[in-house]
């Protein structure tokens, strides 16, 4: 099960790097969507995990970040709207040519759960199912509590100062979250700054575009999260007007674990818990 790292071309004329994680005779093909300034070799384990479960998995990273930087973050000028309207369809495309009788799965972590919403019109009917992992709102004020607590200094100080004086997002040097181009910060934190998200902030269109999505969705949620509230996790799937929602939160106790949190859910400590019984269930649409 050796990962291959491939180039793809996209409709916009920039490459993202992708991997396949290439299962013989697939049961289904996984597309896993991270999460914001999140790259993708963070969920190699859960792949190879996967792989060994009987599904072919592509990951990726979304223009600007990661392996598909380019020539340098300050030169890339696309945004999270490019990211849904040119790198998320070129993977759900070569996903789809691995193996066209197959199950097609979106696993979406928080921004790769969001991102559904806002995919061209004809995109998430290719999918079978969408499964979103800590996945909620980003309006600051609905933020749990360890991320409100720090989230007003980031949006009205850190992000806007450092993205100016850098040209970019230097998240990695700042420990919080990871390096971002300057379009996708600025359009982040617009969409962060309302009550509403990327639907209040972009308006109707997107309002209607959530709303034309009715592929089925299962929200995998955590108790523990530091970052996204039970409040913010249902007003984001609550844009899904015509999804069918299965809505499953997850406490660490009641799986025999003390911490989980937005991103450890990765662990490969975690395989015999939760990616076996939650997390399979929810990919098999169980």
């Amino acid at each position: 099960m050796a990962a291959e790292s491939i180039l793809l071309a996209t409709e916009a004329g920039h490459e993202i790097a992708i991997t396949l994680f290439r299962a013989e005779s697939p049961k289904g093909v996984v597309v896993v969507a991270g999460a914001m300034g999140v790259v993708q070799y963070h969920y190699a384990k859960f792949c190879l995990w996967l792989c060994e479960q009987g599904y072919s998995v592509v990951t990726f990273d979304y223009h600007g970040t990661g392996a598909s930087i380019g020539e340098s973050v300050r030169d890339c000028r696309s945004g999270i709207l490019d990211w849904a309207r040119y790198d998320c369809p070129a993977v759900i495309d070569f996903a789809q040519s691995l193996s066209k009788n197959s199950e097609l799965i979106w696993f979406g972590h928080s921004v790769g759960g969001q991102i559904v919403g806002m995919l061209p019109s004809d995109y998430p009917s290719k999918l079978t199912r969408v499964v979103t992992i800590a996945c909620g709102n980003g309006y600051w004020l609905e933020n749990a509590l360890p991320t409100k607590r720090i989230a007003w200094f980031l949006w009205y100080f850190v992000a806007p100062i450092s993205t100016f004086l850098c040209g970019y997002y230097p998240g990695k040097r700042l420990n919080l979250v990871g390096d971002l181009p300057k379009t996708v910060m600025q359009q982040w934190r617009r969409w962060c700054l309302n009550p509403e998200y990327s639907v209040g902030a972009e308006g109707p269109q997107m309002r209607e575009k959530y709303a034309a999505v009715t592929t089925p969705i299962t929200s995998l949620s955590f108790s523990d999260d530091e970052m996204m509230s039970r409040k913010s996790i249902d007003s984001l799937h609550g844009f899904y007007t015509s999804s069918p929602k299965t809505m499953i939160c997850i406490k660490p106790h009641e799986l025999g674990l003390t911490r989980i949190g937005h991103l450890g859910w990765s662990k490969d400590k975690f395989k015999d818990q939760l990616w076996q019984g939650p997390v399979l269930l929810a990919l098999q649409g169980a």
